[in-house]
C-alpha cells in the first residue's frame, strides 16, 4: 500500500541538448525533462534542468591598428617631393578575422620652387644655338 510520500517521481525522459548558447567560442547549453506525476502526490527532488559547457571554433578576431600618425616633412627642401604617413598594427587578425588594410600612406608635396643656379639660364640658350 502506497502512502502519499512514497509515491515515486514520473519523469519524462530527457529532451535534446539545446544549441550552444554562442555562434563561436566557449558557451553553455541545456537540456531538461518534465513531471509527469502531480506534484501534489509527494516532494520530488529529482533535477529538472540539466547545463554543461560547449565549444564552437574560435571566434574570428579582426586587424586592429593605432591611429594614423602625423604627416612626415616633405621629403626635399624645394620643389616636389612626398610626405608619409604611418600607423601600426594592435591585433593581427586570426581565425578568419578581417584582414589588415595598408599600414603606410604616401602624398605628395611641394615645396617653395626651387632657385636656379646664377648663368643657367645663358648656359642652356648657348647650348639650344
Amino acid at each position: 500500500i502506497f502512502t502519499l510520500d512514497t509515491i515515486p517521481c514520473l519523469l519524462s525522459s530527457w529532451s535534446e541538448w539545446s544549441d550552444c548558447s554562442v555562434t563561436c567560442g566557449k558557451g553553455m547549453r541545456t537540456r531538461q525533462r518534465m513531471l509527469k506525476s502531480a506534484a501534489e502526490l509527494g516532494d520530488c527532488n529529482e533535477e529538472l534542468e540539466q547545463a554543461e559547457k560547449c565549444m564552437l571554433p574560435e571566434c574570428p578576431i579582426d586587424c586592429e591598428l593605432t591611429e594614423w600618425s602625423q604627416w612626415s616633412e616633405c621629403n626635399t627642401s624645394c620643389g616636389k617631393g612626398h610626405m608619409i604617413r604611418t600607423r601600426m598594427i594592435k591585433i593581427e587578425p586570426q581565425f578568419g578575422g578581417t584582414a589588415c588594410p595598408e599600414t603606410v600612406q604616401r602624398t605628395k608635396c611641394r615645396v617653395r620652387k626651387c632657385l636656379r643656379g646664377p648663368g643657367m639660364e645663358k648656359r642652356r640658350w648657348k647650348e639650344a644655338r
